[in-house]
């Protein structure tokens, strides 16, 4: 199983590019991205994570909503309201923090069968499909943590979060 990449690795802040096909390895990359972020206990892992140029990421916040495997995904509209939320990141082992985000976003991407999905998120989905498509363009968590938070407090945010 591959590795994930870990923070200074400067693939993390490398802009992926286009798959310009649906090739068996772009589909090998979606296969190894689902393995790797289960096993990890994720619930999103993007392609320079493992080490790949390719605009590929896979994101499954619970069993109800899916896996999503999305292949030069983009956002085409944002919502209106944004809020503040703990994130962690499987490239930045305990290390996490309050990072605003759209509450909802629809995300323009090919899935593995070669179709074009256009879906409406909102809540925890669309904020790990934001974090995912923030790295496959370069861009860390870490630079839009509004708030940092201990590895020994996560649990009290989160209990907060959810009562929210």
């Amino acid at each position: 199983m591959q590795k994930i990449r870990i923070y200074p690795d400067p693939i993390l802040t490398t802009p992926t590019k286009k798959a310009t096909r649906l090739s068996q390895e772009v589909l090998q990359l979606i296969d190894d991205l689902v393995e790797v972020m289960d096993a990890s206990d994720g619930i999103g892992l993007a392609a320079n994570q493992l080490g790949s140029t390719w605009r590929v990421a896979v994101v499954e916040v619970d069993e109800e909503t899916g896996l999503f495997e999305m292949i030069n995904p983009e956002i085409v509209t944002v919502g209106s309201k944004k809020n503040s939320k703990v994130e962690g990141c499987l490239s930045f082992p305990d290390i996490y923090g309050k990072v605003e985000r759209f509450d909802e976003v629809t995300v323009r991407y090919v899935d593995r069968e070669g179709y074009e999905v256009e879906v409406d998120t909102s809540a925890e989905l669309a904020r790990a499909m934001q974090h995912e498509i923030d790295h496959l363009d370069g861009i860390l968590f870490i630079d839009k943590i509004i708030e940092r938070i201990k590895p020994e407090e996560l649990e009290l945010y989160r209990e907060e979060e959810s009562n929210d």
